[in-house]
């Protein structure tokens, strides 16, 4: 069986790139063509766009994300894709409510990471191995909670399944389950806690975790309010774009009851601790 470390440029699965070595390493960014979340540098925008294979203009994941996965790529093969631009996920015609506006992505309904993360995996694992591969997942020692959601997904087999269209030759696709995947987590395997992890990164200097480094999603809705409103301070220019993706799309939010220019407008947050703030088991983004 092929195994693919799955890379979201966190320290968890960072680590796993240098410490577990895999027949394929394999990372998926978010991109926006939005001029609001460019990528300053313009060098490192055509590197990126070299990598991907199309034009990379920014992301809506934090700007960092970019060098730590360009350090950590001088030290593993690493294979980087991507989906649509996050905007034309949104505004997509599949997506389209009765009043006009677009469902936004949220906690009932998480299709950001199904089109921007899983997709764009399945594609390359099809075009790749097209067989099923441990998949491995950076969940630590302490995430045990989110190791078990996943699990509770898997088949009688073990294996993530993934409906997709397997067939389109006639008028109407016709939809089936594909097993593409079996995750493993070696950190929970090994006991390998959050702080073994950073006393691994506080020893290696190469790949440049910043202070203040979250990953995942600047805007992401499975954080709590207070850590994006955080957000907002360090990356109100990210911020700025989930809030006029919400303006846009009105009365639609990605948070029920909450609107991130009700968000940006708390009082500023000095320091706090946000590690546990998540509780996604999607495996995907690096939370």
């Amino acid at each position: 069986m092929k195994t693919v470390n799955s890379l979201s440029g966190g320290k968890s699965s960072s680590f796993i790139a240098l410490n577990y070595p895999a027949d394929y390493n394999v990372f998926s960014l978010v991109r926006t063509n939005d001029k609001l979340c460019e990528y300053p540098d313009k060098k490192v925008r055509q590197i990126v766009s070299d990598l991907l294979g199309c034009e990379f203009v920014g992301t809506t994941e934090q700007d960092n994300i970019i060098e730590i996965m360009l350090n950590l790529s001088d030290k593993v093969d690493i294979d980087w894709i991507t989906g649509k631009p996050f905007e034309d996920i949104i505004n997509g015609d599949w997506n389209k409510g009765k009043n006009g506006s677009h469902y936004l992505p949220n906690m009932m309904v998480r299709y950001c990471t199904t089109e921007l993360k899983m997709k764009p995996i399945f594609k390359w694992w099809k075009d790749n191995i097209d067989e099923v591969c441990e998949m491995r997942i950076g969940f630590r020692k302490g995430e045990e909670k989110r190791q078990i959601r996943m699990l509770d997904k898997l088949n009688a087999n073990g294996n993530e399944e993934i409906k997709i269209v397997v067939d389109s030759s006639g008028n109407r696709n016709k939809w089936g389950m594909v097993e593409w995947r079996k995750p493993s987590f070696p950190l929970i395997d090994n006991g390998i806690s959050q702080k073994e992890v950073q006393e691994f990164w506080n020893k290696n200097k190469d790949v440049n975790f910043k202070k203040g480094y979250y990953n995942n999603c600047v805007g992401c809705f499975h954080r709590n309010p207070m850590f994006l409103n955080k957000m907002s301070q360090e990356h109100p220019n990210k911020m700025e774009w989930f809030s006029k993706m919400e303006e846009q799309n009105k009365p639609n939010t990605f948070i029920k009851g909450l609107t991130y220019k009700k968000i940006m407008s708390f009082a500023p947050q000095i320091e706090m601790s946000f590690d546990d703030f998540n509780e996604c088991d999607s495996g995907y983004c690096g939370l």
